[in-house]
């Protein structure tokens, strides 16, 4: 299913963002994000000068170095283009990031860490989501992939994050049967 027919429409503005996972030969993980802003139309940049139609005005890219349990070993940022002649001088910024671990409170550790005037909105958007998301697939699930078993006795911890994992629903009964909760399971706890 695709989204609805839009109404007649002129594309304005493209923002890519693409994330690669990769396993290093000693041990640990590259994350990297590459992220573009172009648009279609030409306009004058204070900085620049002149920016043609298809030109980026954001071309920019971080690599994290993380290990298998999300914690940072370096990271490194880089901005190839920008509107402004200061942007590049934020990638510095970003090896703040080493120590901390993509898990719960992320978003905030790297607001803490890179927000503000210390790193580049554009830049934590992707590190925060895109990126983190990228780190997650490429590391948890080639580790689950050669983990023990998940011990049974311990509630699945994907249950009730997104529709997909609803503890009410037909994934969690088909994967997760001991945790399948029915809406008479659900009412008969809270009573």
């Amino acid at each position: 299913m695709s989204l609805s027919k839009p109404v007649r429409r002129t594309l304005a503005h493209t923002r890519e963002i693409r994330c690669q996972g990769f396993e290093r030969e000693d041990g640990l993980w590259d994350i990297e994000g590459h992220i573009t802003d172009i648009k279609t139309y030409a306009f004058d940049n204070t900085d620049r000068g002149h920016i043609s139609a298809g030109e980026p005005i954001h071309d920019m890219w971080v690599r994290l170095t993380i290990d298998e349990d999300l914690v940072v070993h370096a990271a490194e940022a880089a901005t190839d283009q920008s509107p402004y002649g200061i942007c590049p001088g934020a990638a510095a910024g970003y090896q703040a990031l080493v120590g901390s671990k993509i898990a719960p409170g992320w978003r905030r550790e790297v607001t803490k860490r890179t927000g503000g005037v210390k790193g580049c909105t554009h830049i934590n958007d992707m590190v925060m989501g895109p990126m983190a998301v990228t780190a997650y697939q490429t590391i948890k699930a080639k580790s689950a992939k050669n983990a023990a078993p998940r011990d049974p006795s311990t509630r699945p911890p994907l249950l009730d994050t997104c529709h997909a994992y609803d503890s009410t629903g037909p994934v969690a009964r088909r994967e997760f049967p001991a945790y399948f909760a029915t809406k008479d399971k659900e009412v008969a706890t809270e009573s």
